[in-house]
């Protein structure tokens, strides 16, 4: 399957024959004070349900401005992102967050997760704000952590949980409200190299169980050769790996 996008899909009215991302087009350029830095030329890119795709490619070559893009937390200064066939540049910014909250999870290089909580909490939390009841979302992150071999350390506040841990309270954390895509930003990158192994084999395996569309950003080439293809940037497009 190639990276660059070919002929038109017809997109059903409720997406499901969409990919479940994609982005036509798109540009990204900030300002310096030498000019306008473009970073995203024309940038095209799917993902189908249950596709893991590795992003590799060099720092400042703009795989955070993908991911940020893809995401909904940045908007394109031309282009569009497309998520389940609907476009997202005419949303408002609420509009966006209620597609980021239910549809897209992320991981990043450090977990994140909020100190005075549990790990059960921090996966709690995020299925609440997305209307779960408590109950609902306690049943859901035990399922979650009990997956990832955390049974037992649900009621331990991050500062109690080794790096591996985190990271995998993290990963479940961005799973936790069934997302249709996952984003990963070097989700391992802080980690040992047979932690990072472990806990990359772990996310591989959620991922792959609940059918979700993943790029995932890594330095790593043994990681991305674990995944389904490879596309880098170069000259502000993505191209096959």
């Amino acid at each position: 399957m190639s990276s660059v996008l070919g002929e038109e899909r017809h997109v059903t009215r409720n997406g499901e024959n969409a990919p479940a991302l994609r982005l036509a087009g798109v540009e990204r350029r900030y300002r310096t004070e030498a000019g306008e830095l473009p970073v995203l030329v024309g940038a095209e890119l799917e993902l189908e349900a249950g596709e893991i795709v590795a992003l590799v490619a060099p720092s400042g070559t703009g795989k955070s401005t993908l991911l940020h893009l893809a995401g909904l937390l940045e908007r394109p200064d031309a282009g569009e992102v497309y998520v389940a066939g609907r476009a997202a540049g005419t949303l408002s910014d609420d509009g966006r967050t209620a597609i980021r909250r239910t549809t897209i999870g992320f991981v990043y290089q450090f977990h994140h997760l909020l100190p005075e909580f549990t790990a059960e909490e921090n996966v709690v939390l995020p299925q609440m704000a997305a209307g779960a009841s408590r109950n609902q979302a306690r049943e859901r992150a035990r399922t979650l952590l009990a997956g990832f071999g955390l049974t037992g350390r649900e009621h331990h506040r991050p500062g109690r949980l080794s790096g591996g841990e985190q990271q995998r309270v993290a990963i479940a954390r961005a799973l936790a409200n069934a997302p249709r895509i996952l984003l990963a930003d070097e989700p391992t990158g802080n980690l040992d190299v047979a932690t990072s192994d472990l806990v990359f084999a772990e996310l591989l395996a959620a991922v792959r169980g609940q059918g979700v569309a993943a790029l995932i950003a890594t330095h790593n080439p043994a990681l991305a050769a674990r995944m389904d293809r490879v596309v880098t940037l170069r000259e502000g497009k993505v191209v096959p790996g």
